[in-house]
């Protein structure tokens, strides 16, 4: 290959390149206007702000992530700014700027409702309408974290193990299982786990306390350069509160002997806050025996606390920690015969010693500084201790007719990472540049990565897979954005990830330390024109990709390990009148391999090569001041390539996916929500012979809330609709049965579930 043409050497052009475009027009200036912009009640940056002054021409900026903006080169005067932000009060006020002067002021905004006319589809605001999801978070039934997935438009989640393991996720013709197909942060940090013990990228969110989510950045496909591993599908990062408005305490329960308490404190006060110095720490207690036959003893404690201030300003330290354990027993997936033949119920179990334990610690690091002339550098450091145990029984007595099936899946694990960024505003020709780079490093290291043969989690019978892990991923991104024209923009990206995969077996008789190196390349190119002020087209594209488990890849020799993901997507914003904002698109992605883990194998088999293309519909609302609506509507074609036709079917990929409902909040302090979730039938195995059947589901909420409380009732499963959440075709032995039976297991939806919370603000 000549040098010219190593992924590495065209990514050190590019990256030249970018660069120098960046420094374009930094010649020197008349006058520079700067400000912040501040959360009125925590006095907390707001970053992505919109601002703009009626310059000649009209300038647009955006805040940073302390919230801070710069317009350079501005002439002697006065200036209108205009600053707006979702969930924000807008504000315009005039501002004198001097020549070889700098104009600083800072700004507070008030928090509001939602209000969708002001929701400007001609402006970059709109990469940030996914918070419109976000900030109704509180008027959803929830039960943890992982439910808030559910905001993503067209995402199913399905639960399997009694609520302690992570959740099956679907998005856009993927069942992505626990995380395969989709890259999950949270505050930056990752959920997803390289060479889990469970799966590739098993992604458990339940770290998180539901009340300490303020939002949600999503995205799907895989058309964004800053998001590398697993972000096929999509990618999804919660975001913890810099600073709370008040300190909380939240006291819930319900059917099925559930409780749960939450206590959010503020530490410093008010007089902190003026000085921009933030802490706080929450904490939350879970309990729940369920709705299965057997208890499930489910319990979770999770601490977590942060603090932020501000250096002079123009920087900012943010440190966090945060530490959670659980432990359940569970049912598992049934087979639909033992309910036929009366030997269980629909809510009981074949195995049920099944249950497990994990628990996680994060500790997270994060400096960020304006460094003048519209540029910004963000560092982050984090480290993670992981453990993780979990007993299943997916075959009953179909391997061992004695003691039976059920494995012993676990690990401990230790992550250490490295998120930088550099991003700098310029302009060409008058023309605004926004450009990033950034660069992200983690390693993680996995002692005892483990697949045993149990009876009653007490006996180990037989140890099948027992070793040690090493991974490491080094990711090199840049990203930059030109408005070429004001109707027309166009956003280039490209992204270089280096892997190190090494593994130990503890099994082998003499020690092996095997290895492999893996390096892959990912260029993105969307478009975006604005026709209309209403009305925005755009066309995305990008090739991604998602990792291999470590135990496999060094297994093949390093073949097939990284394979890509070629995306494409055209769709359109479109407001016909300023309370209705509708979104619809038509995608398509082709995966040079599928990966399907086999648990009870602790191998990742390769399943050839796929292709999914599908239409998105999305509707917002604003029916009244106090009554808000939504719609989502996905339909998919998900396919095997080069398999006959009629056998190509991909096992639970989904094919119609909706989500939708109403939320009303009237000033009275009154509110609710009355929701929908529908999943449609899928083939369950690639005959389509067999059908996992689909779900249409109701969730209700009414609440009544004032300053100092908040009193409301939930309902899971209102119209106590039957349903079969998590779903596979399985091959497995009842105790007594001379032959293996293939059939549909399933582990049942939750009925009608009733639960009420009080909440005190102070």
């Amino acid at each position: 290959m000549n040098k010219t043409q190593h992924p590495y050497f065209q990514f050190k052009s590019f990256f030249a390149f970018i660069l120098l475009l960046a420094s374009y027009g930094l010649n020197a200036h008349n006058g520079t206007l700067k400000g912040m912009v501040l959360d009125a009640e925590t006095m907390t940056g707001l970053p992505g702000a919109y601002v703009s002054i009626n310059s000649e021409p009209a300038q647009i900026t955006f805040t940073d992530e302390l919230g801070i903006f710069t317009f350079v080169d501005l002439p002697n005067g006065e200036f209108r700014v205009s600053i707006s932000y979702i969930g924000y009060s807008d504000t315009t006020l005039t501002v004198k700027v001097n020549d070889h002067e700098t104009t600083a002021f800072k700004l507070s905004l008030l928090p509001k409702e939602i209000n969708l006319p002001d929701v400007h589809i001609a402006s970059e605001a709109t990469a940030n309408l996914h918070t419109i999801s976000a900030l109704d978070i509180q008027t959803r039934p929830l039960n943890n974290s992982q439910d808030i997935l559910r905001i993503v438009p067209g995402l199913v989640i399905a639960q399997h193990a009694g609520g302690g393991k992570a959740e099956q996720i679907f998005l856009r013709g993927f069942d992505i299982d626990h995380g395969t197909d989709i890259r999950i942060t949270a505050d930056g940090m990752p959920v997803n786990m390289v060479s889990h013990a469970h799966g590739q990228g098993y992604a458990d969110l339940h770290f998180l306390i539901p009340e300490l989510v303020r939002g949600v950045d999503f995205a799907k496909g895989n058309y964004d350069a800053a998001s590398g591993d697993f972000a096929t599908a999509g990618h999804v990062n919660f975001n913890t509160p810099t600073a709370l408005d008040r300190s909380m305490v939240k006291l819930e329960a319900g059917q099925f002997d559930t409780y749960r308490t939450v206590g959010a404190f503020d530490l410093l006060g008010n007089t902190a806050k003026a000085r921009n110095q933030n802490a706080w720490l929450a904490s939350e207690y879970s309990f729940s025996n369920s709705y299965f036959d057997n208890p499930q003893n489910f319990t979770r404690f999770n601490i977590m606390g942060k603090y932020s201030g501000l250096i002079g300003d123009n920087q900012s330290i943010t440190a966090s920690f945060s530490t959670f354990k659980s432990s359940w027993d569970h049912s598992g997936q049934i087979p639909q015969r033992a309910i036929a033949d009366g030997t269980i119920t629909r809510f009981g179990s074949i195995d049920p010693t099944e249950g497990g334990n994990t628990s996680r610690s994060n500790l997270n690091l994060v400096f960020m500084k304006n460094l003048g002339n519209r540029t910004f550098l963000k560092n982050q450091v984090y480290f993670v201790k992981y453990d993780f145990e979990l007993y299943s029984n997916f075959t009953f007595f179909l391997e061992d007719p004695v003691n039976g099936d059920q494995i012993r899946q676990k690990e401990s694990r230790q992550i250490i990472g490295y998120n930088g960024s550099w991003s700098k505003e310029a302009s060409i020709g008058g023309k605004r540049l926004t450009t990033e780079a950034g660069l992200q490093i983690r390693f993680d290291e996995v002692d005892g990565v483990e697949l045993s043969r149990t009876k009653n989690r007490r006996e180990t019978t037989a140890n099948l897979a027992l070793g040690d892990v090493q991974e490491g991923n080094a990711g090199l991104y840049a990203n930059s954005s030109l408005e070429i024209t004001r109707r027309w923009k166009i956003n280039l990206g490209l992204r270089s990830d280096q892997f190190f995969f090494g593994y130990v077996n503890a099994l082998d008789s003499i020690y092996k330390h095997q290895t492999q190196l893996k390096g892959t390349f990912s260029p993105k190119l969307n478009l975006f024109f604005d026709a209309t002020d209403a009305l925005r087209f755009y066309a995305n594209s990008g090739i991604g990709f998602h990792s291999n488990d470590t135990r496999v890849v060094v297994a093949q020799q390093g073949q097939q390990i990284l394979p890509k993901a070629y995306g494409l997507e055209f769709g359109a914003m479109f407001k016909p009148v300023p309370s209705l904002l509708l979104n619809a698109s038509v995608w398509r992605m082709d995966l040079q391999q599928e990966f399907v883990y086999v648990g009870d194998a602790a191998v990742v088999e390769p399943s050839g090569k796929t292709q999914r293309q599908g239409i998105d519909f999305s509707a917002r609302w604003q029916v009244t001041n106090w009554l808000y609506a939504d719609l989502d509507l996905n339909l998919t074609k998900p396919r095997a390539k080069g398999e006959p036709e009629g056998q190509n079917y991909i096992p639970l990929a989904p094919t119609s996916t909706s989500i939708g409902g109403l939320t009303a909040k009237a000033k009275n302090g009154l509110y609710g929500s009355l929701r929908y979730r529908h999943i449609g039938d899928r083939p369950a195995n690639e005959d389509n012979s067999v059908m996992a059947t689909g779900q249409f589901v109701v969730d209700a909420m009414l609440g009544f809330k004032k300053r100092d409380f908040d009193i409301n009732l939930s309902v899971q499963n209102l119209l106590n609709t039957e349903f079969n959440d998590a779903q596979f075709d399985t091959k497995s032995r009842l105790k007594g049965e001379l032959e293996p039976v293939s059939e549909l297991h399933f582990t049942p939806g939750t009925p009608f579930f009733l639960k009420g919370s009080v909440s005190y603000f102070f």
